[in-house]
């Protein structure tokens, strides 16, 4: 998927917001900038929800960051900004990458074409430049080797997981967006797609954004932790963790979970 680098939304007079097809960035961008000034919804008797108001931060160029919030207080309707798939808000949106940002991303379902096999899913979504790239090596990393000519009905759900983030990363994207990609898994199956992640994610870096609501997943992956408010939403503040991932231990990660929740005490999440 292929997005301007950088769009802008401005509100009409009224409390739904119109936006303004405003491609403002020439040449390259290396951060993700967010700046949602506001964002609400029409409710069915006319009124309106106001889910996010003033939603500020930046992720750095090869950065992982994780986004940590209460249920309900509007994360997936942030990535669906980031995405493009909602346009009508207020502030502004910066890529990383040039005019045009490749943008992969993983949901929470797998979303696989059930006609096609792994491989064929994988490649459909490669642009025309990369439509003859080997995938061995990709595949090989996540496992998948052997099952690149299953379709999706033969596949366990963590093994679909798998193929969706081979599908985002063999787009080779100037970001990566995941929506809480490994909801629904037992917990050895959680954390086996995590070091999966994190090693293809290392070998070919790019800035990714995950949301999560696993306080431990987002210590494990992350570099840094934008904490979220309630509705309407704000960043209440921002954990960076700058230990290489290869020094958190059991009990460095226990030490940085303490701190996180010294810093945002009160703050409920997952273990």
């Amino acid at each position: 998927m292929r997005l301007p680098s950088s769009r802008s939304c401005f509100s009409s007079n009224s409390s739904w917001y119109n936006p303004l097809n405003a491609h403002q960035l020439a040449g390259a961008a290396a951060r993700l900038k967010v700046n949602i000034e506001e964002k609400s919804f029409r409710t069915s008797d006319g009124g309106t929800i106001e889910v996010l108001r003033d939603l500020n931060f930046e992720v750095g160029e090869n950065e992982f960051a994780c986004v940590l919030g209460p249920s309900g207080c509007g994360k997936t309707t942030m990535l669906r900004i980031l995405l493009g798939l909602d346009r009508e808000f207020r502030g502004s949106v910066q890529l990383p990458g040039k005019v045009e940002a490749r943008m992969g991303a993983v949901f929470q379902e797998p979303l696989l074409l059930p006609w096609r096999t792994v491989e064929q899913n994988v490649r459909l979504a490669l642009p025309t430049h990369l439509r003859d790239t080997s995938l061995d090596q990709l595949f090989a990393s996540l496992g998948l080797a052997k099952m690149r000519g299953f379709y999706p009905s033969e596949l366990s759900l963590g093994l679909a997981r798998r193929a969706a983030i081979a599908r985002a990363l063999a787009i080779e994207p100037d970001i990566l967006l995941l929506d809480e990609p490994f909801v629904s898994l037992d917990a050895s199956t959680a954390q086996q797609l995590r070091h999966l992640l994190l090693g293809v994610w290392s070998d070919r870096p790019t800035t990714a954004l995950m949301v999560t609501h696993n306080l431990q997943e987002a210590i494990m992956l992350s570099d840094r932790i934008v904490v979220l408010s309630d509705r309407p939403t704000h960043v209440l503040g921002t954990f960076d963790i700058r230990l290489p991932r290869n020094y958190r231990n059991e009990q460095v990660n226990a030490d940085l979970l303490r701190a996180f929740r010294e810093k945002f005490a009160g703050i409920r999440t997952e273990p």
